[in-house]
């Protein structure tokens, strides 16, 4: 409640910066239907008007992302933080090698351009789904890409020096702000917290949006931690 305090009492200072699937978007069993719903997006809004900044950052493509929020007046950074480094797009080509080989369900293969999810949520066996994954990660690595498994989802990205904790100093630093917060749900959300601590602020809060699906290690590292996208709500209006 003190560090909430800190940074809701000079707001011209701050950052709020906030992951989209699981943090702000309840999670759904497809993608393409996951939104902000009305009541958060007002809240939002009223922050946007409150703080210096106000930013999303999400695995998204910052155009989707956009789309899901259904804000205008904030910064979107997407895939991320890939979309900031122009090195990942010579790596589509070996991206795209790898989506064709997977012979993954399309419905359930989401191409970021920057990088490709391969989702397994609902599959009819989970277990099975996740130990073929496995095998399509290890190809990613042969071919030199970077994988990492989140919430019922393999992530495939180029072997690029761009993450969450990167496009995270980034923002607040073009932004000139002093305090941050930042709150997310997923393995790449660490990242952020990581970056949020090497940039330099007087005031940092790292929230996790906490679930059985999320590593452990996000309530481990966080200021704050809350079960779920509505209890978020509840935070922001503190701020």
């Amino acid at each position: 409640m003190d560090l909430l305090a800190a940074l809701a009492e000079k707001p011209a200072a701050a950052a709020i910066v906030l992951d989209v699937d699981g943090t702000l978007a309840p999670i759904v069993p497809r993608p393409e239907d996951a939104r902000v719903p009305d009541e958060t997006r007002g809240e939002l809004e009223r922050l946007s008007r409150r703080y210096a900044l106000l930013a999303f950052l999400s695995g998204r493509t910052s155009a989707d992302a956009r789309r899901v929020v259904g804000l205008e007046h904030a910064v979107y950074v997407g895939v991320h933080g890939l979309e900031l480094e122009p090195e990942a797009e010579r790596w589509g080509g070996t991206l795209q090698e790898l989506a064709a080989a997977a012979v993954w369900p399309p419905d359930e293969t989401e191409d970021k351009g920057l990088s490709v999810a391969f989702h397994y949520r609902g599959a009819a066996d989970e277990a099975d789904a996740r130990a073929r994954l496995e095998r399509v990660a290890a190809q990613a690595e042969e071919l030199g890409l970077d994988a990492r498994f989140g919430r019922k989802v393999l992530e495939v990205r180029p072997p690029v020096h761009a993450d969450k904790g990167t496009a995270i100093r980034r923002i607040v630093g073009n932004a000139g702000v002093t305090r941050a917060l930042y709150a997310g749900d997923d393995t790449t959300d660490l990242d952020a917290f990581r970056g949020l601590g090497e940039a330099g602020l007087e005031v940092t809060v790292r929230v996790a949006v906490a679930s059985e699906e999320g590593p452990p290690e996000l309530r481990r590292q966080a200021d704050v931690v809350i079960r779920d996208p509505p209890a978020l709500l509840g935070l922001l209006r503190q701020l």
